[in-house]
């Protein structure tokens, strides 16, 4: 299969991952009404096409918190990501480091943060607040001494969506022992999987609090788990805990409306990611395009923000910067094209989505990717 687009990589991965962990990648919860909308609101917005200008030179660089990025994209934390590919987080940080983008490693991935940054480039660290306070203090001191360079305190997620396509596929509700059967029956059905990630991409733990989990869980119940010990009465004041172990940048990820973007300003965080949870959480809210350029009205120039969901090309990044995003984090293509076929594939697509930004820069007679502005469109939501 030639592989042209992010859903080429897509339905590689569809074909290659066991049924229960592509829909996991794939779904949203509930009707997948706000996943639809993401992908649909980039769609709907039309860039405004340019001519006759001087375009032998163009820059997609982009500062953030002190580190130049080749291109503005990072890839966002997935869970799991290691059920997708051999020791699946690792192959990933190395294949944004080889682009120059940031790798943001999820607190339930498969590789713990130790894994990942003695792969060669310490990732920016994703933190899921737990009610163990005291696992989380040693977590955060984990992730300083592994060198991380940035943390992205992911705050829309107190407890799990209602994800349908994880119920229907096996992935959540059964038993342990059906559970168990099931995974090995899809895994059985899925013989390059089965090789590459199943025997051979061991351990299937979620590393960096796999301390904190009882023996003996199987890694796809994790949802549940989640549903009991993350902690819900988490407020803007807990950024003080945080920062009582964390001296670095703090990016809050799960804005999307106006006043909680100003909270996270008074909260002292240094950055936001508009995001809905790539329409995981609640559906029916906004997509994170139409929500972003009212946050960076109201807190714009008091740090930085960035974006998730829908994002699927070159064109739909140079669309989110044009609204006033300073980067985007894609979740979905990097964890298809990691399905698709490891880390060699997820340097093709980080290679797909650097030519279609290109392409797009260049017939919008955009000269520089950071000073992307709303004269690139002709319609915006």
């Amino acid at each position: 299969m030639r592989l042209a687009s992010v859903s080429d990589y897509r339905e590689l991965a569809r074909r290659r991952l066991p049924k229960m962990f592509f829909e996991y990648i794939d779904g949203g919860s509930y009707a997948e009404v706000t996943l639809g909308r993401n992908v649909a609101d980039l769609e709907a917005i039309a860039l405004r096409q340019r001519v006759m200008r001087d375009m032998t030179e163009i820059d997609m660089s982009v500062e953030v918190f002190g580190q130049t990025l080749k291109m503005p994209v990072g890839l966002a934390p997935v869970g799991m990501a290691g059920m997708y590919g051999r020791r699946g987080e690792v192959q990933a940080a190395r294949a944004a480091a080889e682009a120059g983008v940031p790798f943001c490693l999820s607190t339930v991935g498969v590789c713990s943060v130790e894994e990942v940054a003695a792969s060669g480039t310490a990732p920016w660290f994703q933190l899921y607040m737990l009610k163990d306070r005291g696992y989380m203090r040693d977590l955060l001191v984990r992730a300083k001494a592994a060198g991380c360079p940035v943390l992205v305190f992911t705050v829309d997620l107190p407890l799990p969506g209602a994800r349908y396509r994880d119920v229907r596929s096996g992935f959540t509700g059964a038993t342990q022992l059906s559970g168990a059967i099931n995974t090995a029956w899809q895994g059985a059905t899925h013989p390059g999987w089965l090789w590459d990630v199943w025997l051979h991409g061991r351990p299937h733990t979620l590393g960096s609090v796999a301390g904190a989990i009882p023996q003996g869980r199987s890694v796809t119940d994790f949802l549940s788990w989640i549903a009991k010990n993350f902690d819900r009465s988490v407020t803007w004041a807990d950024l003080d805990f945080v920062r009582e172990v964390w001296d670095g940048p703090i990016v809050v990820k799960g804005v999307l409306d106006p006043d909680d973007a100003r909270d996270a300003v008074r909260a002292g965080a240094q950055g936001i990611v508009v995001s809905n949870h790539g329409g995981r959480q609640l559906d029916g809210v906004r997509s994170s395009i139409s929500a972003l350029p009212r946050v960076v009205d109201a807190v714009g120039g008091d740090l930085e923000v960035f974006m998730d969901g829908g994002v699927r090309s070159g064109l739909d990044v140079l669309k989110a910067l044009s609204l006033g995003a300073k980067a985007c984090f894609v979740g979905r293509p990097w964890a298809y094209a990691l399905g698709a076929g490891g880390e060699q594939m997820v340097s093709k697509m980080l290679g797909t989505l650097r030519s279609e930004l290109a392409t797009a820069m260049v017939l919008t007679g955009c000269n520089e990717a950071r000073n992307a502005d709303k004269l690139l469109l002709d319609v915006a939501l």
